[in-house]
């Protein structure tokens, strides 16, 4: 391949990662995957008042979670470190004075109260749009505005200042993005955009158009909320001599709610009961507790499946994909323009898939350790015989030892509607026969013997097997419905399959 693809995943640590940017971060791990590329994670880190500790840890064992490999940068190392952008400002200052200095952007010395009151007047007047513009900064406190010893005393005396980009007032700025196609926008609907703060850190539009060209990133793939801002990253290439290698742009769709109505947040999450981030997430500051998909019981695999089909599809009725077909199957092309719905219930049926794909020792421990700390002995076997007979059962791990309950307790009262339809005359011939059956038999005690068992016995006492089934079961578990009842006996044993048939015999 003539291009060495590399693509970022470029978080803030403000908090706790949104599985939205999960996804943002699979969809550049599986175009990068796919071709041949590097992946790469970079915090931005520059909005030092939003800062929260903690969420860079998070957002590291977040990717590792669900597998996302990351080749360099932040955890990983790499060439072109630091890859923290708060380390980087010296970098940024340099490009922003170059700015400066090739009358491409200026500073502008407004106080946030002179600011406002523009706004006020702007709003005031009707003005298309309240913003510093190519025609506003005329009338403000600027370089443009003032002669350059004014302004070299200004900041040589320390007063407060920003870096703000000089947008051409009459241009069409043109982008193509590889999921909506060709972008036009006119620079009149651009503002002068702050590059740089007033605490020498740089906004997101210089910092990410300044790393993303020294980390010689190709592909940005990122939410639909920086499609606006696209524009302003074209003519800021321009401005700093790197359009020629300026990155291919992919503006993924929205996260919509459940119902599909508006953007998914966090009191969507809570109002659903469902969780919105990829780990729990106990916030530093107050202590609230949010949910975790890893702690409510997703798996990742069925996390990455699920995530990966939300405004994705390859076009065919294949839903269950492992990481590697998802790699040889994506197609940046495919991603859809229209924002996707969040459907809870479509996570809970791939976890469920999954959970049934599971080996049975995986789940084993879980069933064992929930039984004991009850009470139940529930050695490794018998557990593993559980997850057999339930797992199927089931959308999380942690549901299965709920299932069992007629594994580890004999019934004390039975289906009433069972019992006046199904527990006549045959039925409990069928249970005595098969009960004592069962004390003379000394053979070995698995579902396949059993099942032979019982139907040579009801061939014996003349009775059809399929009528008196659900009797049976409703003897040995006080319900009519349930999983495979061979099985169940096996796992029960021998001894206790007797003293449970006789107990339905005595009660009804």
């Amino acid at each position: 391949m003539s291009q060495n693809i590399r693509v970022r995943f470029a978080p803030s640590p403000t908090g706790p990662l949104h599985i939205g940017g999960v996804r943002t971060a699979l969809y550049n791990y599986l175009f990068a995957r796919k071709m041949g590329g590097k992946m790469l994670l970079r915090i931005e880190d520059t909005d030092q008042n939003r800062f929260v500790p903690g969420a860079e840890d998070y957002i590291i064992e977040a990717l590792r979670w669900v597998g996302i490999e990351i080749d360099e940068g932040q955890g990983a190392g790499g060439p072109d470190g630091p890859y923290r952008q708060s380390e980087r400002r010296g970098i940024y200052q340099k490009e922003a004075q170059r700015l400066v200095d090739e009358g491409k952007a200026y500073y502008a010395f407004d106080t946030a109260d002179e600011l406002d009151a523009m706004r006020q007047r702007l709003e005031a007047a009707n003005a298309p749009a309240a913003q510093y513009n190519a025609i506003t900064r005329t009338q403000m406190r600027n370089a443009l505005t003032m002669n350059s010893d004014e302004v070299r005393a200004r900041i040589d005396a320390g007063e407060p200042h920003v870096i703000r980009l000089k947008t051409p007032r009459k241009e069409e700025v043109r982008l193509h993005d590889i999921i909506r196609g060709w972008v036009n926008v006119h620079s009149s609907a651009i503002d002068d955009k702050v590059l740089l703060k007033s605490d020498g850190l740089p906004t997101y539009h210089l910092a990410n158009i300044v790393d993303d060209h020294l980390m010689n990133i190709t592909h940005v793939i990122r939410g639909e909320e920086w499609l606006p801002s696209a524009p302003l990253h074209v003519l800021l290439y321009r401005y700093l001599g790197w359009e020629d290698t300026m990155p291919q742009f992919a503006h993924l769709p929205l996260l919509l709610k459940p119902e599909g109505n508006g953007k998914l947040s966090k009191r969507d999450a809570d109002i659903g009961g469902f969780p919105i981030f990829p780990l729990q997430w106990t916030d530093p500051a107050t202590g609230s507790v949010a949910k975790g998909f890893r702690e409510e019981g997703y798996l990742p695999e069925a996390t990455v499946n699920f995530l990966a089909l939300l405004g994705w599809n390859p076009g065919t009725e294949q839903e269950l994909f492992s990481m590697d077909e998802l790699i040889a199957t994506f197609d940046l092309a495919q991603v859809h323009k229209a924002g996707a719905r969040f459907d809870i219930q479509k996570a809970q049926w791939f976890n469920h898939q999954y959970i049934r794909g599971r080996p049975d020792a995986e789940l084993a421990p879980a069933v064992q350790q929930q039984a004991e700390a009850v009470g139940y002995d529930c050695p490794p076997e018998k557990a593993e015989k559980i997850v057999s007979l339930l797992k199927g059962r089931v959308n999380f791990a942690r549901e299965i030892f709920g299932e069992a309950s007629t594994i580890f307790n004999a019934p004390t009262k039975y289906d009433e509607s069972i019992v006046a339809s199904k527990w006549n005359d045959d039925a409990k011939k069928a249970v005595t026969a098969f009960r004592d059956a069962l004390q003379e038999y000394e053979g070995p005690f698995m579902a396949e013997d059993i099942k032979h068992l019982l139907a040579n016995t009801m061939t014996q006492a003349g009775i059809k097997q399929g009528k008196i089934m659900q009797a049976m079961r409703l003897a040995l578990t006080g319900s009519g419905t349930g999983p495979d009842l061979m099985l169940t006996m096996e796992i029960i044993g021998r001894g206790e399959t007797v003293s449970r048939l006789k107990n339905a015999l005595e009660k009804l």
